[in-house]
């Protein structure tokens, strides 16, 4: 069991006997009145989002969930094929699971997979990817890390502030859960 002050977003929880992921999560205090959390969950089986409001007291089911390594390979249509890195099973898995990391997905990323009852619930990328600059406005002589940002346009079509000296063609780190620039890869 699980108390409902500490459910965060991307966590899975068994809520009226149906699995659901939390979508987004807000802790709600007014004033005199009892806090509450108010959540966004959607349902895993039939994709469909609801609006729960938890006492902060209350308690909620997380179901046993086990996590499983998987390597991107390709995609075909709406599924994305995924293999298991131990058994080499190829399966496919649907864009709504992967949700906003679709824009980070490079064939042979490795990724964690939640599995329940059989099933993949839910797709974890790691939390830093390095991507190569496709399209960015050229180098600004004398440019540095603390001059103003530019747009660049990564392989994937993601865009991300760099900072002025980056040029296409160049390898850089991305942080997955904020979308923003890490650093210059190294190497």
């Amino acid at each position: 069991m699980l108390k409902a002050s500490d459910i965060r977003k991307g966590r899975t929880i068994i809520y009226e006997g149906m699995l659901y992921v939390c979508h987004d999560a807000q802790h709600v205090a007014k004033g005199n009145k009892r806090s509450y959390m108010q959540t966004k969950l959607k349902d895993l089986k039939t994709g469909s989002i609801i609006e729960v409001r938890f006492n902060v007291d209350d308690k909620v089911e997380v179901p046993f969930v086990e996590s499983k390594e998987y390597e991107f390979l390709y995609q075909d249509g709406n599924n994305y094929i995924f293999m298991d890195t131990e058994t080499y099973d190829q399966i496919p898995i649907d864009t709504d699971l992967i949700g906003e990391g679709i824009a980070y997905l490079v064939p042979n990323i490795r990724v964690t997979c939640d599995i329940y009852e059989g099933g993949i619930i839910a797709v974890n990328l790691p939390h830093t990817i390095e991507l190569t600059v496709a399209e960015t406005p050229p180098v600004v002589k004398g440019a540095t890390a603390t001059n103003q940002p530019k747009e660049a346009i990564l392989e994937t079509g993601v865009r991300v502030r760099v900072p002025g000296f980056i040029s296409p063609g160049e390898k850089v780190r991305v942080d997955t859960r904020t979308g923003e620039y890490i650093e210059r890869a190294k190497g």
